[in-house]
């Protein structure tokens, strides 16, 4: 079984900013003979601050990324934080994702789930792996048994996270396919004036250390300038250092 592999900016942007991405996804691909699925947030419902640039929204969003299916031929991955979102997400994207401080949330998990889409329900960061059998379960009971888990830390104290890697082998027990987020996991949550920081140096060990733990996918966020991200730029990866981690990896 070949890994998982998610990468694309935190939020759209812009449509050069994902044609750019896109562009190097599809290099990959060919390449290494894998099959790196696009991530983008149409909307970062989450922010810190209600300040902080949100993404263009639904309708435009989905367009948007709509344009990379049909102009680079990837998949697409994006988060969803309303039920009513689920729908026309699911009529364009391949895996819907369900952000990790709603993975509770019942009516969200069952618009997904009735979709018929692969769906990536991220681990909150104030619950166990082994607590992540009922999202899987409701998921399931929905009707639809395509559910990915994705591991992104604990909070440990304040504004810092801490991955405890057996999480990885625990979901592993109710679900094929286990993500390692390697860049959320490095957050500083909070923790920079109003918007979260992070330590992306850290990523291509914490990819190493999941698939040393079981991970069979990684999910990386990257930009071709992170410091000059609109979101979670701290913590994502160079575009131009993506193809050194995912080689590591294979």
């Amino acid at each position: 079984m070949k890994p998982v592999f998610i990468a694309g900016p935190c939020v759209i942007e812009s449509a050069e900013c994902l044609d750019e991405v896109a562009k190097e996804l599809v290099r990959l691909n060919e390449k290494y003979g894998i099959d790196i699925i696009f991530k983008s947030s149409f909307d970062k419902a989450n922010r810190t601050s209600i300040h902080s640039f949100r993404g263009p929204g639904l309708d435009k969003g989905l367009q948007m990324l709509s344009d990379i299916k049909s102009k680079f031929g990837l998949n697409l991955l994006t988060d969803i934080h309303e039920s009513y979102q689920a729908a026309p997400a699911g009529e364009v994207v391949d895996v819907l994702q369900i952000p990790a401080f709603l993975c509770r949330q019942t009516d969200l998990l069952v618009a997904a789930a009735k979709t018929g889409k692969v769906v990536n329900v991220k681990k909150a960061q104030f619950l166990s792996g082994v607590d992540m059998q009922y999202p899987v379960q409701k998921v399931r009971e929905s009707g639809n048994d395509n559910v990915w888990l994705t591991e992104r830390g604990n909070m440990y104290g304040y504004n810092n996270l801490a991955v405890d890697f057996r999480n990885i082998a625990d979901m592993k027990q109710y679900v094929d396919t286990i993500i390692m987020d390697c860049t959320h996991s490095v957050q500083r949550p909070g923790g920079n004036g109003g918007s979260t920081g992070g330590n992306r140096e850290f990523v291509p060990a914490m990819a190493l250390a999941a698939k040393a733990f079981g991970a069979n996918g990684y999910f990386f966020e990257v930009h071709p300038d992170p410091d000059k991200a609109k979101s979670d730029g701290p913590n994502m990866l160079y575009l131009h250092d993506l193809e050194m981690v995912v080689k590591s990896l294979l």
